[in-house]
């Protein structure tokens, strides 16, 4: 595997676990998360390094084993510059439903280069 596609895999994987690591002191609730700006700034900022990385992959290798990689990128353009489109629920959607699958794809896709 090409060296820097690796690195922008390994800055998904880092970006995801961030995301992660918030919820070890605040309770993984959406109501939590509704309240509290510097959480919510946190993971918008994370979700846009996942879509800048995701895009760089997909402009090097288009067929890479990424799920929803446009709908990743998509989401990245809006928390970057249509700020007003970004929704509570739909970024705690992204966190609850989206994360976890994006994780074992990435985390798959390190594992078979080693």
């Amino acid at each position: 595997m090409d060296r820097h596609l690796k690195a922008h895999l390994y800055d998904i994987k880092v970006a995801i676990e961030e995301v992660y690591s918030f919820f070890e002191q605040v309770p993984k609730r959406f109501d939590e998360y509704q309240k509290n700006l510097m959480l919510r700034r946190a993971i918008e900022r994370n979700i846009g390094i996942i879509g800048e990385a995701t895009n760089k992959i997909l402009k090097a290798q288009p067929d890479i084993a990424i799920s929803h990689a446009k709908a990743i990128i998509a989401t990245r353009n809006r928390v970057i510059h249509d700020y007003a489109a970004v929704t509570d629920d739909v970024m705690w959607k992204i966190v609850i439903n989206d994360l976890p699958q994006l994780k074992e794809e990435v985390t798959a896709l390190l594992s078979d280069d080693e």
